[in-house]
């Protein structure tokens, strides 16, 4: 596997595709953050990281409206690439959905959204685009 974060996010819009209530990705320190900011900005219901074996995994449990049965996940975008690295500086942060949508970024200060970067006057690394 060359790409470990498309693999992440394919494995979630898989599951989001096949109504799953839960999904298991293999963990990583960039995964577990990934999955720590979708919960806190309401993308996912809760997780749970699992340490067993070499790698251990990530236990998420996706977000349905109850009445619709609609996922709070719309579309994940990956953006840079191993092939394509796509960096951005905190003046030219993108906008995801004119600012419904957030942009997933790793920076010098930890993985954070485009707003708290743009607070944060940091720039980096953007990974993907969920809305």
């Amino acid at each position: 596997m060359t790409d470990p974060i498309a693999d992440y996010l394919t494995r979630l819009r898989n599951a989001i595709k096949a109504n799953h209530r839960v999904v298991e990705v293999p963990a990583s320190n960039l995964k577990k953050e990934i999955t720590k900011v979708l919960f806190e900005k309401g993308y996912i219901l809760n997780y749970k990281f699992v340490e067993e074996g070499p790698q251990g995994t990530i236990k998420i449990a996706l977000k349905y409206d109850p009445v619709n049965k609609v996922n709070a996940i719309k579309k994940l975008q990956r953006i840079s690439t191993p092939g394509l690295r796509r960096y951005t500086g905190y003046k030219e942060m993108p906008r995801v959905l004119n600012g419904l949508g957030i942009a997933i970024l790793s920076t010098s200060k930890g993985v954070m959204t485009d707003k708290e970067a743009a607070i944060e006057k940091v720039g980096g690394e953007v990974l993907c685009f969920v809305y």
